[in-house]
């Protein structure tokens, strides 16, 4: 992230640790009576994502892939505020192109201050508990890891989940997603930087 708001975000979901499960799961029509989408329409869906990404004010260079063979998402894009993550968002959610679990008020940046938010979200814990025992088991092994960098040394940080590195302009949460799923380990965080 940049002193005035702007950035570069990736994301990836690395699920190669469950691969021989996903495997037999994209073999199934249903399982547990929920349809499983093809390979083609989990690509086609992340296509449309990305093409609203790419005609959304504030985002660019939008780039999306996909490997199959190991299971691995990523989605890259640029951004000149935080705020402009919320609001695509909020468009893809109002649009039904991703789950309505998924949260659209994530991050604010206050350049004045130089104070970066990640809000609190709610808990998935009522969600998860009422999945059955062969959905439960593929959390067991999963992990959630969250590296922010900043331009300048960070300052003041707030949730002491969070490691600054010893340079001090990146900071980092990781952990089990059952540790977040359960509420052992929260996101938020209030992170002030120079």
């Amino acid at each position: 992230m940049n002193d005035d708001g702007s950035g570069t975000l990736l994301l990836v979901l690395n699920a190669s640790k469950s691969k021989t499960r996903l495997n037999s799961i994209s073999k199934s029509k249903t399982i547990n009576g929920k349809k499983v989408p093809t390979k083609q329409e989990i690509q086609d869906k992340i296509k449309v994502i990305e093409k609203y990404c790419n005609e959304s004010e504030g985002i660019n260079n939008v780039n999306t892939s996909i490997d199959w063979e190991n299971y691995i998402v990523k989605f890259s894009c640029e951004f000149k505020n935080v705020n402009y993550l919320d609001k695509v968002l909020e468009k893809l959610n109002k649009e039904n192109h991703i789950s309505k679990e998924i949260p659209t008020n994530i991050y604010a940046y206050d350049s004045k201050k130089k104070i970066f938010y990640k809000h609190k979200q709610k808990s998935y814990l009522t969600d998860y508990n009422k999945l059955d025992k062969t959905e439960k088991e593929i959390f067991t092994s999963a992990t959630y890891t969250s590296i922010i960098q900043f331009p300048t040394e960070i300052i003041e940080n707030k949730n002491n989940n969070y490691e600054i590195s010893p340079s001090k302009k990146s900071i980092k949460i990781s952990g089990s997603v059952l540790d977040f799923i359960k509420g052992e380990k929260q996101m938020y965080n209030s992170i002030k930087f120079k």
